[in-house]
């Protein structure tokens, strides 16, 4: 999983061999993210993660009216509310919590090496491994980067819309390199200057550049590591990329991707709503008969500084203010945002915790059945994350094979992920009970909804056993009295 390598390595290659006109490197890398930055790809990671955090398309909106010749004016004297209902978010969370909110377990045979995966798979390693789960939902992966720090495996969230794989197949399960790039506030004197700094990431290490004037200038060419030894210190690098895609799906699709429309749509009914529900003169239309003013712009002014208008008659027409109501029916809106909420639940292969099903005496079954479209798509993205896991500890035997803990590459290690779902504790228990005698003692306490921890909850039968087998044994030795034979 490594190799030795200069660190004095050139960076900077000269223009590509063959035709003259060529794109030299650094002009590929350009072209790369200049592409990246422009394609529909990034506009959804942006979109994802933009929507998670309630920056929403709505918040955009302009009140328009029809105006002359029938085109469309924006106006600015009426409501214009942008409200949202953050559905999106509710099903990013869900998704994560629901497979991710659990630690997840290595089981291994090797006792040893359980104990070194059990420390790198600690409590931060679970909370970084959320925000990947996050970002990959969010942006249809996420990426881990393993570097080494001594004797320490250091792993790095990089954020999806930073990174340009570059893969070595069509199924994008192999890097050939990649390209990193991020705006960092750099001071030139006392002012403040946003630069683009950029990171190839290939077989030789990480070259850094930033960029000046549109184009990159060389910073550094590092190893991915070094090593020290008695006789000084040595470069390192790894036999692969020491990037991990976690994939939400195999097409890395972006959740934003299916329910956005939906999304949109709700944020668009509920604001409208709130508009109808402000603009109280606009409910009830004033009729105006032989009005006493020049347009209708003193009309308002007059009604809002008097409370009263002038009519008058003309030719025998008597004058007249009359009024047309219009009614906003708040059970039509309730209906159509109900129909968006449930289409976003469903196109997002969510649940929903306020269920029918729920109600009432819920059981198992039905607790299943609303579970059913989660599940299906979590089996998707534990797969892609199993991957993932085999291709971190392929990394984590090299780092420890290269510090010298041991070689541990012909271990197995079964990654389980604890899925957090409802469950009907009185119809488990139950079917626990009708289980003794088939199943062992410890297959039963493994399956009670109310153990943690298995071998601790037997050492406390056991113990309990111990401690009342005296009292048990006299009691069986006893005769029973004549009471006891009529009872």
């Amino acid at each position: 999983m490594f190799r030795a390598n200069t660190i004095t390595e050139q960076l900077n290659r000269a223009i590509r061999q063959g035709a003259s006109g060529r794109l030299t490197d650094k002009e590929f890398v350009m072209n790369e993210i200049a592409t990246f930055k422009a394609s529909p790809r990034r506009k959804a990671m942006l979109d994802g993660v933009n929507y998670f955090k309630g920056i929403h398309d709505i918040l955009r909106r302009e009140r328009q009216i029809i105006g002359e010749g029938g085109r469309l004016e924006t106006v600015d004297n009426l409501p214009n509310n942008r409200i949202i209902d953050n559905q999106y978010r509710k099903m990013v969370n869900q998704k994560v919590n629901y497979l991710l909110g659990h630690p997840v377990a290595a089981q291994t045979d090797n006792t040893d090496y359980a104990e070194k995966i059990s420390d790198l798979i600690d409590k931060r390693f679970m909370r970084k491994l959320g925000l990947v789960g996050r970002d990959s939902l969010n942006c249809g992966l996420g990426w881990l980067y393993v570097g080494s720090d001594g004797d320490k495996l250091i792993l790095q969230r990089i954020p999806p819309y930073e990174l340009i794989p570059l893969w070595a197949d069509a199924d994008h399960s192999e890097l050939d390199g990649a390209i990193r790039f991020y705006e960092i506030t750099d001071y030139e004197g006392k002012k403040p200057v946003e630069k683009m700094h950029v990171e190839v990431y290939d077989h030789a290490g990480i070259t850094r550049f930033v960029q000046e004037d549109n184009k990159l200038i060389l910073v550094s060419q590092e190893p991915y590591f070094t090593i020290s030894r008695g006789d000084g210190e040595f470069a390192y690098n790894w036999s692969q990329i020491p990037l991990i895609p976690f994939k939400s799906n195999s097409l890395e699709i972006p959740l934003i991707n299916n329910i956005k429309c939906l999304q949109d749509g709700l944020n668009l009914i509920i604001s409208n709503f709130q508009n109808n529900m402000e603009e109280d003169v606009r409910n009830t239309l004033l009729v105006l008969v032989n009005y006493d003013g020049e347009n209708l712009g003193s009309f308002r002014k007059n009604l809002s500084a008097y409370g009263a208008v002038k009519v008058r008659s003309i030719d025998g027409a008597q004058g007249d203010v009359r009024t047309l109501q219009i009614e906003v029916n708040a059970e039509n809106y309730k209906t159509i945002m109900s129909i968006f909420r449930r289409a976003i639940i469903e196109n997002a292969m969510g649940y929903d915790a306020k269920d029918d099903r729920l109600s009432g005496n819920p059981n198992q079954m039905n607790i299943l059945s609303m579970y059913s479209d989660i599940d299906l798509d979590a089996n998707e993205m534990e797969t892609e994350y199993q991957a993932a896991f085999e291709q971190l500890f392929e990394f984590f035997n090299a780092h420890l094979y290269n510090v010298g803990v041991g070689d541990f590459t012909a271990e197995k290690v079964d990654v389980i992920f604890n899925r957090d779902m409802l469950i009907s504790e009185a119809d488990v228990i139950q079917n626990i009970r009708h289980s003794v005698g088939i199943l062992s003692e410890e297959t039963i306490i493994a399956n009670h909804p109310w153990v943690d921890d298995v071998k601790a909850e037997l050492d406390r039968i056991k113990s309990g056993r111990n401690e009342t087998q005296g009292t048990y044994d006299e009691a069986f030795a006893q005769e029973p009295t004549s009471e006891e034979d009529d009872a």
